[in-house]
């Protein structure tokens, strides 16, 4: 290991082995892997001359190891914060714009298995195999008419958030299903809309006009709480709301509320509150509800592209390149600033 190594400390293991194969080999690096249940002081006596932190995914990651203002204060040397995933919600991104701390997630490596969960939530509930299955299981000589599909086939499907999973979401609906796709985005332009197959819309309409709603926004403080009662309460009462996204941006009371009314036919929930969900969860009593522990992309293929495409980021970045999928542009001025002061010299633009 020579002398000016960058230290990348992480916890337990990343998703796939293939990220430790490939910092190992990068003479760089020093990889530091700690556990959960180490020591406090322990943690932070590594983590204060720690130049990198892979996070392991929010569901998995003890609270008191998220990095939230008091951990980073703690870790004079952090120059950037990694997320396993899109999802940067468990790290205090404004406290790490303002200490000068890049944030870095692995946005699009998980597009398609997310998507493919939505979709896949589509057709389960829309042919409604979740309702038939658990209906022949309690009672056998089920009349196969009693539940009739909604074939997506020519159905508006309103996808909430266009970015990486919406657009590939959109793209499998309309090619794949014939659908016809509107979404909701203040975040991107009119060509973007129409690059990505879809029609722009507001929210409020979309909620009224959608034959099946799925979300992928990220969660921010403008998306918490962006889907409740009110949204709810403009649905067809045969549509289906899905959420592969995360858990707070719709309000889950609401979302019992609304089910309780019948003001939708059906929901498949892949994020929640709390998560994983125990046993006893208020959607469990629904059986029209599909719900999934927080598993739209656990596969294969997005394990390793996730590990994959997160050691190579932090090569980059440890070698003194700007993120490729930075998530806080504005720190750079002030990471310039400490990145050279710490390494000794200044950071790729």
């Amino acid at each position: 290991m020579t002398t000016n190594a960058r230290r990348l400390v992480y916890f337990e293991n990343w998703i796939d082995p293939i990220a430790e194969e490939i910092l190992s080999d990068a003479p760089e690096i020093e990889l530091v892997r700690l556990s959960q249940d180490d020591d406090e002081d322990k943690v932070f006596d590594v983590m204060k001359t720690a130049h990198g932190y892979q996070m392991l995914a929010k569901t998995e990651m003890l609270r008191k190891w998220w990095p939230d203002r008091a951990f980073i204060e703690k870790c004079p040397n952090l120059l950037a914060v990694a997320s396993l995933g899109a999802g940067y919600d468990a790290c205090d991104d404004a406290a790490c714009t303002e200490h000068g701390i890049m944030v870095m997630n692995n946005s699009g490596a998980n597009s398609d298995s997310v998507a493919q969960h939505a979709i896949g939530m589509v057709l389960a509930l829309g042919k409604n195999m979740i309702r038939h299955d658990r209906k022949m299981r309690a009672a056998p000589g089920l009349d196969r008419m009693a539940y009739p599909g909604l074939e997506a086939t020519g159905k508006t499907i309103g996808i909430v958030g266009l970015g990486n999973i919406g657009r590939r979401t959109a793209k499998i609906a309309k090619h794949a299903l014939n659908m016809n796709v509107i979404a909701f985005d203040p975040h991107i332009s009119e060509a973007d809309f129409a690059e990505r197959d879809a029609t722009s819309v507001d929210l409020e309409t979309l909620f009224k006009t959608s034959d099946f709603i799925s979300v992928h926004c990220p969660l921010t403080d403008e998306t918490r709480h962006m889907i409740g009662a009110d949204q709810f309460a403009l649905m067809k009462p045969y549509a289906y709301f899905i959420s592969t996204a995360r858990g707070f941006i719709h309000d889950e009371a609401a979302l019992v509320a609304a089910l309780a009314k019948d003001q939708m036919n059906g929901a498949g929930i892949d994020v929640f509150d709390e998560e994983p969900p125990g046993p006893g969860h208020p959607l469990m009593q629904f059986e029209n509800v599909l719900m999934t522990p927080h598993a739209a992309g656990i596969t294969d293929v997005c394990n390793y592209r996730m590990a994959q495409w997160g050691a190579e980021q932090w090569i980059e970045v440890l070698n003194g390149r700007r993120a490729p999928r930075l998530v806080n542009p504005t720190c750079w001025d002030t990471y310039v600033e400490r990145y050279t002061r710490i390494t000794g010299h200044a950071p790729e633009a």
